[in-house]
């Protein structure tokens, strides 16, 4: 492999629980019922798609311009709770990792689905070569433009790129795109998975791999 491409929530860092308030502010607000269960269904799934989601419990209808409404409140929501990110909100062994592969000149590039202020607050911005934007991309996972908008970032070829996920959408979305690909979490077990991971730092061990 040539690069590596992170989804960063979920992997180098946990946001997991801002999400699920943020959601469940506006779930509360509509009175539609949300639990974690439900919020695991949006997992490397996008915001529209997320809210959608939600929706489909709920008996009123809304128009486009409602949702793009709701979503834009949400994400207002969840920037205000990523205020509170810190470095403590980094993965087991994210640091050390990445730290090692910077070392060794290996390209990273972050699948960014926080703010970038986060990135900032985690102390990690230094690290990646390039970052993408949701905002960079039309189509969620499992479609990869997001992937593959990254490797062009990175001048390299799929094929010779390997992205880290911890969800299914951005496993699918990966393979679809012809990238090698490593799960951790419950992305590990899921269906031609190239490198299973229990933790971060098994990338390191991953056959390739210059250090």
């Amino acid at each position: 492999m040539n690069a590596i491409i992170f989804d960063l929530d979920g992997v180098l860092c946990h946001t997991d629980e801002y999400h699920y308030m943020a959601w469940k502010a506006i779930a509360d607000e509509l009175h539609i019922p949300f639990n974690r269960e439900v919020n695991n269904q949006l997992r490397g799934v996008s915001r529209m798609e997320s809210l959608k989601l939600i929706l489909r419990n709920s008996p009123v209808c809304y128009s486009e311009q409602e949702k793009f409404l709701l979503a834009e409140k949400k994400n207002n929501i969840y920037r205000e709770l990523l205020q509170n990110i810190t470095s403590k909100d980094l993965a087991d062994g994210a640091w050390a990792v990445l730290e090692k592969l910077h070392a060794v000149h290996i390209p990273m590039l972050s699948d960014l689905q926080v703010e970038y202020t986060a990135v900032e607050k985690l102390g990690i911005g230094k690290f990646f070569d390039a970052i993408v934007d949701g905002n960079q991309i039309s189509h969620s996972k499992p479609d990869p433009e997001v992937f593959l908008l990254a490797a062009e970032k990175l001048h390299q070829k799929p094929s010779d790129c390997l992205v880290v996920e911890d969800a299914e959408a951005g496993v699918k979305a990966a393979l679809n795109g012809g990238f090698l690909v490593a799960g951790i979490g419950p992305a590990k077990d899921c269906p031609n998975v190239n490198y299973p991971l229990l933790s971060l730092s098994e990338l390191l061990a991953i056959e390739g791999h210059p250090a």
